[in-house]
């Protein structure tokens, strides 16, 4: 909340000057509109001339700074002011506010000339850049300073502690500079008569004193210390002897402020004076404590982005209040009208991003008159909250989320015509738009995206700068009044006909998932259009023309194009995500797509693209994501790919033509996560060196993700926008699409090719791989040994090669495993006892005729009972029956007793057996454990 204090600290700032005038009358601003002519001191104009040297002046600001007869009164000259009676320079202000905008002028260093402004009570430098250079210990020596503004002057080096040699200070502001660790503030408490103090973004992490510095400023009344990376304070250090009784103002925003008790207990003492609180941006946990309603004169609260839980304490004395922010808590509970009964000021509320629900009556009155309204995410439905009529100055108004299934009632529109943001998204609002002639008084932004509107869009949005109605039922042609607006986002609905030319001013323009026709337009110069998922059809030479110049984001999957690319690439070199999948386009892919030097996905899957991968790809140094799957792509597998494309993630050139070997430079592919190179005509065999795909060699999730950003420009300028990559590949048996999981998927396939030979051993280093598919090749030899290195595999496919051999026992050992398929090779023997080998079908074993064990039926030679001997005597049935005397049970009892006995005994009094049984029986140990586990108690405790 940067801006919050701003201004206050002005009005602060302008109160000084006016004390410095009623204390001194010192100062002259206006010499030139006088007739006295006093010439400042040579000795002070000399030092003034020294530290203009040290300025880089780009637009000639100081022009009357010289030493020129016409420029000797350096009294007269622009950011200086002098005493009437002596000449001596007062006031050094070279602020933004008085040499224009910012980065007008840039400091090389302040020359230490300056200490000869003795007299100097008034230096702002504020907005001159720096450049990271040391602070001029030197200005500790300019000891009349009654107010010093060096804030966002980027200086760094150590923190200027000579400043407490300033003891007349009653204005200090060093914030936003670049400072080395703060080691103390020792030197805080010298300065007396300090007024206001910023020192934000000084790191003062290992000031754990700092609320005792702060009590010992008795005259102080504005404290700013934001991002300063704040301790929670020690209650145990606190004193509150000659603090301040008059703090009006504490700004802590975004810190790493943690115990709730301690703060509030600090501030507790300011009850009666503070107006301005701002704490928003720590990391406070547990309630609100009730205490906090006894700060009586507070009209500014900010609580925002904290772990505050539990219900709202009682504010009804905060009669004063004027802003509550509580946005972006885990607040919860029941709010009712009476909460706000006497909070008869408040202007700004925001209780957004909790799990509050307000339960208002229907006819309850509020006490205010709202001007910003934030309470998304607070349940307030089924029905339009009525108390919203009684608002009539609101211009941000935000109820999104808030559970409403009703229809806008008549009163609504009319009450908007002063809003400049509106966002009731994420509702159940039905029903039509009524057909209103309204007027809006400003640009309107309205999100009114995931609800259930139907109809056709109404023309009395025409204002509307910014525009969602994304994710709803809406209907018919797109109108042409919406031709101004910057921002427009109207997918997943059920528009038809084609796109109108007069969006061609549009910044942001999506239109996907809609039943749009026709060709696109030339005219189009969106630097983000999403055209996906509709019926478009034509050539897309519109990439040639002028408006596309600025394309950043382009999506055209999913449609009807047809033809060849353009090769007019040279002037798309802005593009970062290009993606014209499920086309018909044909042809090659044109030479000039390497102009694109910025570009990271390239999705061009399912098209009639021909001829090969365009060498001029390599240096499209960023590209994360290239799927060209389905297409007819012929040639080698391209050896730049590893050489060039180091931060490649996702490569998929499945289902193309692709010929000759798998080229070793793509073990250089480090970040790879997503390797498929299915069903083309690739030979030869399996690199070793895939053991250094560092990203498929570690495992758990990577640092990577599938949302990635991109600047483009938007209604609200230069915007950073989120991309989050999607994939469609085959996956245990069937085609899916990945989105948001994409980047948990970490795959090698290369099945369906022709590779020869063994399995290289070094694939097992590859433990963090989650599928692996080598099917449909014409691979030998023997699975490696090591196979069950890879314990995070889900799905592995070997099936339909000439691999031979057993089945490792430690692929048993895979727990993960949910998908498996090994026929048709030439495996032999037992498959391994474990839980997952037998849990899958006998169909992923077929073809394997040397094989046998569960869960196929045929049975392994040492498991077969041997049948009865040749040479035993024909027993007849009575002699059979014979055998079953009461003998008989009293034997096979006995036999059970023992036998039982014998094996659970060892188990119980044997560690090694138990053990040892347990790992054989593998996925069964648990429920053996337990049942042994609680006999073997049973016994203890007879």
């Amino acid at each position: 909340m940067q801006g919050h204090g701003r201004c206050l600290k002005l009005f602060l700032a302008f109160a000084l000057l006016l004390l410095q005038y009623t204390q001194g009358g010192e100062v002259d601003h206006s010499r030139r509109d006088t007739n006295v002519t006093i010439r400042c001191i040579e000795r002070e104009r000399q030092a003034l001339l020294a530290f203009k040297r040290d300025l880089v002046d780009k637009f000639d600001l100081l022009s009357s700074w010289g030493s020129e007869a016409q420029k000797q009164d350096c009294c007269r000259w622009v950011g200086v002011s002098c005493s009437n009676q002596t000449g001596h320079v007062l006031q050094l202000d070279l602020s933004y506010k008085v040499v224009g905008e910012l980065d007008n002028v840039q400091g090389k260093m302040i020359s230490p000339k300056l200490i000869e402004l003795h007299h100097l009570q008034h230096l702002a430098l504020n907005d001159i850049n720096f450049n990271g250079r040391q602070f001029p210990y030197f200005i500790g020596s300019l000891t009349n300073l009654r107010y010093l503004d060096l804030s966002f002057t980027n200086f760094g080096g150590k923190f200027p502690s000579q400043v407490g040699n300033l003891t007349n200070l009653v204005y200090l502001d060093l914030s936003f500079n670049r400072f080395t660790n703060v080691e103390n503030l020792n030197w805080l408490p010298l300065l007396l008569s300090l007024r206001y103090l910023d020192l934000s973004f000084a790191n003062l992490s290992n000031v754990l004193d700092w609320p005792a510095a702060i009590n010992k400023l008795p005259e102080l009344t504005n404290l700013t210390l934001e991002s300063c990376d704040l301790p929670s304070p020690i209650l145990s250090t606190l004193s509150y002897i000659n603090s301040s009784k008059s703090l009006a103002s504490v700004d802590l925003h975004s810190n790493r402020v943690n115990s709730t008790s301690s703060i509030f207990v600090w501030l507790s003492n300011y009850n009666t004076s503070l107006v301005y609180l701002d704490l928003s941006f720590n990391q406070l946990a547990g309630s609100i404590p009730d205490a906090f309603g006894n700060m009586s004169s507070l009209a500014h609260l900010y609580l925002s982005s904290n772990q505050l839980e539990g219900s709202l304490p009682d504010l009804t004395n905060l009669s004063s209040l004027e802003v509550l922010f509580l946005r972006n808590n885990q607040l919860s509970g029941v709010i009712s009208g009476t909460y706000f009964s006497k909070l008869s000021k408040l202007r700004n509320l925001d209780l957004s991003s909790n799990s509050l629900v307000l339960d208002i009556h229907a006819d309850w009155i509020p006490p205010f008159q709202l001007d910003y309204i934030n309470l998304g995410s607070c349940k307030m439905g089924p029905d339009f909250p009525k108390w919203l009529q009684t608002q009539k100055n609101f211009s941000y108004l935000d109820i999104s989320d808030a559970g409403i299934s009703d229809i806008f009632p008549s009163w609504f529109w009319s009450l908007c015509r002063n809003v400049a943001f509106m966002n009731l998204s994420s509702n159940q609002i039905s029903g039509t738009f009524s057909n209103l002639t309204l007027e809006f008084s400003y640009s309107l932004a309205l999100d009114l995206s995931s609800n259930k509107l139907e109809g056709s869009i109404p023309s009395f949005l025409s204002k509307a700068s910014y525009l969602d109605l994304s994710s709803n039922k809406l209907e018919g042609p797109i109108p042409s009044v919406l031709s101004k607006a910057a921002y427009l986002d109207l997918s997943s609905n059920k528009l038809e006909g084609p796109i109108p030319s007069v969006l061609s001013k549009v910044l942001h323009l999506d239109l996907s998932s809609n039943k749009l026709e026709g060709p696109i337009p030339l005219v189009l110069s969106a630097p983000h259009l999403d055209l996906s998922n509709n019926k478009l059809s034509g050539s897309i030479s519109f990439l040639c023309s002028s408006a596309a110049i600025g394309l950043v984001f382009l999506n055209l999957s999913s449609n009807n194009v047809s033809g060849q690319v353009p090769d007019c690439w040279t002037h798309l070199e802005n593009l970062v995500i290009l993606d014209l999948s499920y086309n018909a386009l044909s042809g090659k892919i044109p030479t000039t797509i390497g102009s694109a030097f910025w570009i990271e996905t390239l999705k061009l899957r399912s098209n009639r693209f021909v001829g090969q991968l365009p060498t001029s790809l390599k240096n499209c140094t960023s590209l994360i994501v290239i799927d060209v799957g389905d297409n007819k792509l012929s040639g080698p597998i391209p050896e730049w790919l590893g050489v060039s494309l180091k931060n490649l993630v996702i490569l998929m050139l499945s289902s193309n033509h692709f010929n000759g070997s798998l080229p070793s430079q793509l073990c250089h592919l480090i970040r790879i996560q997503n390797l498929d190179f299915s069903m083309n005509n690739i030979s030869g065999s399996i690199p070793s060196c895939l053991k250094n795909l560092t990203t498929l060699a570690h495992k758990g999730n990577s640092s990577l993700t599938s949302e990635h950003s991109y600047v483009t420009l938007s209604y609200l300028g230069r915007s950073d926008f989120p991309y989050v990559d999607d994939a469609t590949f085959m996956w245990k048996g069937g085609m899916q699409r990945f989105r948001s999981i994409l980047w948990l998927v970490k795959r090698i396939d290369l099945s369906s090719n022709k590779l020869t030979g063994e399995i290289p051993s070094e694939i097992s280093h590859l433990v963090g791989l989650v599928s692996l598919n080598l099917s449909r090749n014409q691979l030998t030899g023997q699975i490696t040994k090591e196979i069950g290195n890879l314990q995070s595999l889900d799905s592995l496919d070997l099936s339909r090669n000439h691999i031979d051999g057993r089945i490792p026992t430690s692929l048993a050992r895979i727990d993960r495993l949910g998908f498996l398929d090994l026929s048709y090779n030439n495996l032999s023997g037992k498959i391994p006892v474990g839980t997952q080998l037998q849990g899958f079908e006998p169909s992923f074993y077929a073809g394997n005729l040397q094989l046998c064990g569960p869960p196929l039926k045929k049975m392994c030679a040492d498991e077969v009972e041997k049948g009865p001997s040749e040479q035993t005597d024909f027993i007849d049935q009575k002699d059979k029956d014979e055998l079953i005397t009461l003998g008989f049970y009293i034997s096979m009892g006995l036999g059970f007793v023992i036998g039982f006995w014998g094996v659970c005994g060892t188990l119980i009094f044997s560690k090694s057996w138990r053990y040892a049984y347990l790992k054989f029986l593998n996925g069964l140990n648990d429920w053996f454990f337990v049942r042994i586990a609680l006999l073997k108690r049973q016994l203890k405790d007879a």
